[in-house]
């Protein structure tokens, strides 16, 4: 059975770390799901726009292997103040699944408690409003919760997430490709 990933979607979203997550994991063949905080099309934070896929609302009872969220500062908030999603998430975590996070987007794990006790990074200042300590490294790999600094470690951040889901042949193959340097 493929791997389902849910990629939450909010006006305000950084579409650099939105777009590299959602190819890089279907290079991966999981099967990615966007889904946005309503139905319609999304403007991301430098005014590109994104076609979720479905709505969050009509996922509420689906499981996911894993939940990434894409950052930008008004679209982590977006994703912090859904309901929906802060369900969705603590489901997650509690069931054991993974949940990554890049940029502005582990405020959003923050806010509703779920890297208390966890080694996380973040966009710079991203977490001191909710009393996390960033490390401010790159990326980090806490248990099943991956978080990431920004749109520059975006890429980063979706090859650690299919290295740890899929394995390191997996990584490979769809990095390989990509000729990175």
């Amino acid at each position: 059975m493929a791997t389902r990933v849910l990629v939450p979607l909010a006006d305000g979203c950084e579409e650099l770390e939105a777009v590299t997550l959602i190819d890089l994991l279907r290079r991966a063949e999981f099967t990615v799901v966007t889904a946005g905080l309503r139905a319609g099309p999304i403007t991301a934070s430098r005014g590109v726009v994104l076609w979720p896929d479905t709505s969050i609302d009509h996922l509420r009872d689906e499981p996911f292997d894993l939940i990434a969220l894409p950052g930008g500062t008004a679209g982590a908030a977006r994703l912090a103040a859904h309901d929906g999603l802060a369900e969705l998430l603590r489901r997650q975590d509690t069931e054991g699944r993974w949940t990554g996070a890049v940029c502005a987007a582990p405020a959003v794990l923050a806010a509703h408690g779920l890297l208390a006790g966890r080694r996380a990074t973040a966009f710079p200042g991203a977490l001191e409003a909710h009393g996390v300590e960033s490390t401010g490294r790159a990326l980090e790999v806490d248990g099943r919760m991956v978080t990431s600094r920004g749109p520059g470690t975006a890429m980063d951040f979706a090859l650690a997430l299919i290295e740890q889901i899929a394995g390191c042949e997996r990584r490979g193959a769809v990095e390989g490709p990509l000729q990175r340097p």
